[in-house]
């Protein structure tokens, strides 16, 4: 008779994996806004899921938003509580931070916070925003952020291969995976190519000297089809998960 190939799940994985959901459960969720570039628009569309959910009565505010002084996003600001920057001295400058105290104090619903792989200022307590964002996911806070996918550490040395510009601040690839969502804001290369010359995009001073080389053509390309695999092999990740969870046979 033909055996049937049914695969049960092993006991011991689910029960690691139940625990795992349950201290998960009691964490905030995390949603991560994902680009290939700066300039794509992903605190825009982080803004807009923020007054969407204000509008269902959520309580929503902003801990860091960088607009880099675009009307357009400094538009969707207005009307979202803020939490004040706090001023760190350094080095005879005054540095302003996301202030971790005050956002654990005000415990809101949903907090937004830009940039996820900002170094802080050194005397913070963490020297990483990402760590910041784990503090608050562990008190049950909803965390909303955004990165590009040059960040991504894994992905550093090919970047640094496609662009020749070597990305300094980068965020564990370990922190990418715990979010509940990453959400891709793709823009297509000559799109974006026409907001750097209608000055809409901010560009960091690390890479200034390197903008040419940086918004190659070629180069958007490359870096759009290394977010698009990132995120396409998420959903493959997703769905293995699924299919273990209910035993599902692949044929």
């Amino acid at each position: 008779a033909a055996r049937m190939n049914l695969q049960r799940p092993d006991p011991d994985a689910m029960l690691k994996r139940v625990q795992a959901e349950e201290a998960h459960r009691m964490e905030g969720k995390f949603k991560v806004f994902f680009g290939a570039n700066p300039g794509v628009g992903k605190t825009y569309a982080m803004l807009e899921a923020a007054h969407e959910q204000r509008r269902e009565g959520i309580d929503v505010v902003i801990g860091v938003i960088e607009t880099h002084g675009r009307a357009e996003t400094e538009v969707l600001v207005k009307g979202l509580e803020v939490i004040p920057l706090r001023a760190v001295e350094y080095r005879e400058t005054t540095i302003r931070e996301f202030d971790l105290d005050a956002a654990l104090v005000r415990r809101p619903t949903i907090i937004l916070i830009d940039e996820l792989a900002h170094s802080n200022a050194p005397g913070l307590r963490h020297a990483k925003r990402w760590q910041d964002v784990q503090e608050l996911l562990k008190t049950g806070v909803t965390v909303y952020t955004t990165v590009n996918v040059q960040h991504l550490e894994s992905l550093n040395d090919v970047v640094a291969q496609i662009t020749g510009v070597r990305v300094r601040e980068t965020v564990p690839d370990s922190v990418l995976e715990r979010a509940d969502d990453v959400e891709l804001i793709d823009l297509p290369p000559d799109d974006l190519l026409q907001r750097l010359k209608d000055g809409k995009v901010y560009v960091p001073e690390q890479i200034q000297h390197a903008i040419k080389n940086f918004f190659a053509k070629g180069n958007l390309i490359a870096l759009r089809e290394l977010a698009l695999r990132r995120t396409a092999e998420r959903v493959d990740q997703q769905m293995e998960v699924y299919r273990r969870d209910h035993a599902v046979d692949r044929k």
